[in-house]
């Protein structure tokens, strides 16, 4: 049987951490250690997890940092502590079902060839109560839920990480892979960059039932997006749409960059790299468009032969409204 670590990551957790520890205490099968590593905290989370440790069978280890670290070294602390064969990440602010481990823990079991294995959750308010929403309707919706190959969600993964670290446990192995995490990687944390990891090499599963309630609060540092649409006029949006693009073109490119750079990462490189390669090609080709439409000249003739040039390219048609779009960017006064 499978050792099992939890890792948590604590960072002035006080207000929601009892619950969350409770639900560990009520597992069905209980872990065989607990580890968290606290960022500085000022409140009183380290003497919840010294009173929680005092009254549970199994190990808890609580580290303190000499200094605050952020979140994605704080948890890369407290995975490197980890002794299991499987890892489990966990918020401070969630509540686990009872049966998370015992379930997950049983598909790693009877599946050797799996390298990580996430779950959905059930979205609830700082209370608890259930908002009507789960996790996988706003972020990893049914198209993607139905992917057969690491591959295919490699390649997902790139524009965005739809899978949330409160739902996710690997295999310990691959921790040598992907710690110690790049820090300089825009929008990227350590949930994304262990998921791609993990996925360039080996098997994934995804569980659809909800296995996780998804605390969301003000004071959480991340928790559902639930709409990424540009607000002001056109000429705004295409402005703000490249600024996002081009972060989006230095991500791209400092993970594969990263990927050739880590002698441990060697024989995943080229694929992972052809996919990026792909990827910047499409985000290459929306950059052009969106410059051409927020650079036309004021002159309605040169505006004119602009526009059509941007038509014959036939990025109107990709990346907006196609003819739509055009006729509008001939009228328009930006």
């Amino acid at each position: 049987m499978s050792k099992i670590s939890i890792a948590l990551g604590t960072y002035n957790g006080a207000e929601f951490l009892g619950a969350q520890l409770e639900s560990f205490r009520a597992q069905t099968r209980p872990p065989d250690e607990l580890i968290v590593t606290d960022d500085c905290s000022t409140d009183e989370t380290a003497k919840i997890v010294e009173n929680f440790a005092r009254s549970v069978a199994f190990p808890v280890k609580f580290q303190r940092n000499p200094r605050n670290l952020g979140s994605t070294r704080n948890f890369a602390e407290a995975i490197a502590l980890c002794t299991g064969d499987l890892i489990f990440l966990s918020d401070q602010d969630d509540v686990w079902q009872p049966h998370k481990i015992e379930k997950i823990a049983a598909e790693f079991e009877n599946n050797v060839s799996l390298g990580f294995i996430f779950s959905d959750a059930d979205l609830v308010d700082e209370n608890l109560a259930p908002l009507g929403v789960k996790l996988c309707d706003l972020t990893f919706n049914e198209k993607f839920r139905h992917l057969k190959t690491s591959r295919e969600l490699l390649e997902l993964l790139l524009p965005r990480n739809y899978i949330t670290g409160a739902t996710l446990a690997f295999r310990r192995e691959y921790r040598e892979f992907f710690l110690p995490f790049p820090l300089d990687i825009p929008e990227m944390i350590h949930d994304g960059w262990i998921c791609l990891v993990i996925a360039a090499q080996a098997e994934f599963l995804f569980l659809e039932e909800t296995l996780v309630k998804y605390r969301q609060h003000g004071r959480q540092q991340l928790g559902v997006i639930f709409s990424d649409e540009f607000g002001g006029n056109k000429f705004e949006q295409m402005t703000t749409a490249l600024h996002v693009l081009r972060t989006e073109r230095e991500r791209i490119e400092k993970i594969k960059r990263e990927f050739y750079r880590n002698e441990k990462l060697a024989s995943q490189a080229a694929a992972v790299g052809e996919l990026c390669d792909k990827y910047l090609a499409r985000i290459a080709g929306r950059i052009a468009h969106y410059e051409a439409r927020t650079n036309l000249p004021a002159p309605k003739i040169k505006r004119a032969a602009a526009v059509l040039r941007e038509l014959k390219s036939g990025r109107y048609g990709k990346y907006s409204k196609g003819f739509l779009s055009a006729i509008k960017d001939f009228a328009a006064d930006y």
